[in-house]
């Protein structure tokens, strides 16, 4: 039996879905990911280093302290300029909340499940159990229980890198 590779997008297109479903899965994230082993995942999964993908430093906890720059000019990291915008990088989610960079760990406290920034409701939510938290990290709706750790979210007066510190 011949074992093939499929990247995520051409998987979910395989499924029927549209656009619009694909969409919402990459906003929302899946446990897809162990679907690939090259990933076309729009949400940047890295903890190391590497300015050609517009990120130097450590973004991931398990690796030691969280210290690092965004290239904001970098079309991964671009749609933190417009209010509303959100990416996660790392153990990090980074937010444009209202015109206010936010960073803060992506985890929920409750059962470890990755976070999504809602605009709208300018909090983080966690789809698995409906925990919600203010920009400032506290939990606003259960069942978690703790806060979010947050980080320093420091943008360079060009606006163009923005640096996130533990």
């Amino acid at each position: 039996m011949k074992e093939t590779t499929m990247k995520r997008g051409q998987f979910l297109r395989e499924l029927g879905l549209s656009g619009s479903a694909l969409m919402a899965f990459y906003c929302m994230g899946t446990t897809l990911t162990a679907c690939s082993t090259s990933s076309d995942d729009p949400t940047p999964d890295s903890g190391g280093t590497g300015s050609s993908t517009g990120l130097t430093g450590n973004a991931d906890t398990s690796k030691g302290t969280i210290s690092f720059t965004l290239d904001l000019t970098n079309s991964t990291y671009s749609g933190l300029k417009t209010a509303g915008g959100f990416v996660i990088v790392g153990s990090v989610i980074i937010a444009n909340a209202k015109g206010t960079i936010v960073a803060l760990s992506k985890t929920c406290t409750h059962e470890g499940t990755t976070l999504t920034y809602r605009s709208s409701q300018n909090d983080l939510y966690c789809s698995n159990h409906g925990s919600e938290f203010s920009t400032t990290g506290a939990v606003e709706v259960g069942p978690a229980t703790r806060s979010l750790a947050i980080y320093q979210a420091q943008l360079s007066t060009d606006g163009n890198t923005l640096t996130v510190k533990a």
